[in-house]
């Protein structure tokens, strides 16, 4: 009787998150599996196409290629961020992650419109360079990949930051002194010390960085000017340029095969890294 009573006291408590999960997210999934089978003719014809298009290809790599450089980026900053944070900011720390989290503060259509601020022909760093001597004539600063890199480090970069912040403020330093105590140079003990104890939080940044990169919207469409074609703006434009809804699905369909298996991949590699951390 106290082993029913657990498992409905269990149920009551998980039946509303999985009802909220089942209509708002897993039924809608499958009606885009649906159209993409059924629209215009039932079949595998939409991913045939897909398979077949150029176009299609060249966005998917793009896609992977922005993102990972997106990742490596906000990485790269991120790590120095939330090094800085974590061992020097002392009663600075609030301060510092209150900056850090302000730009959730701020609508990604707004951070994506001060870049086209910016980096305008005739924005802020091309006006600023032009009076000081330094160029003669606009830079392209956007309508590119470059500008694209730029805006999405600038949106991503927290993603990555907090992570890592939150892996680095459990670290304890007495690792770090016990190495320099026994001779190794600040830079030994932070390479051989200090950061293999960090790669879960690295590792975590990147997975969250580089799944959100994949999918995102709004700041290559703006940056990119039509140039750079994301694989979300290429769904965008089949389904309310062309009301080519099936193909649409199809390619929406492929981004989630795509993100689940670099999940799966991922979540190998951090086991795989993790026995080799416990094993060490």
């Amino acid at each position: 009787m106290g082993r029913l009573n657990e498992k409905v006291s269990y149920w009551m408590l998980v039946a509303p998150a999985l009802t909220i999960m089942i209509v708002f997210y897993i039924l809608p999934v499958l009606g885009i599996w649906e159209i993409a089978f059924t629209e215009p003719t039932t079949g595998v014809d939409n991913f045939v196409k897909m398979a077949e298009s150029s176009a299609v290809k060249t966005s998917f790599v793009l896609t992977f290629r922005v993102a990972a450089i997106t990742t490596i980026g906000c990485l790269l900053l991120g790590y120095i961020v939330a090094y800085s944070i974590s061992n020097f900011a002392n009663k600075f720390t609030p301060l510092m992650l209150a900056l850090v989290i302000l730009p959730f503060w701020v609508s990604v259509l707004i951070r994506s419109f001060s870049w086209i601020v910016l980096l305008g022909r005739s924005g802020l760093v091309n006006d600023t360079l032009r009076d000081a001597g330094i160029i003669e004539s606009p830079l392209r600063l956007m309508h590119n990949e470059f500008g694209v890199l730029i805006a999405m480090i600038h949106v991503m970069l927290p993603f990555a930051i907090l992570p890592m912040m939150t892996n680095m403020r459990g670290i304890s330093d007495a690792y770090v002194k016990a190495a320099r105590g026994l001779g190794a140079s600040e830079w030994t003990a932070f390479w051989n010390v200090y950061f293999p104890q960090t790669i879960p939080g690295v590792m975590s940044g990147a997975l969250l960085v580089f799944v959100l990169s994949l999918g995102f919207y709004v700041t290559p469409a703006l940056l990119g000017g039509g140039r750079v074609l994301m694989i979300s703006e290429y769904i965008t434009y089949q389904i309310q340029e062309f009301l080519n809804w099936g193909l649409g699905s199809a390619l929406s369909v492929g981004l989630l095969i795509a993100t689940a298996l670099v999940l799966l991949i991922a979540s190998r590699f951090i086991n795989l890294r993790s026995a080799l951390l416990e094993r060490k």
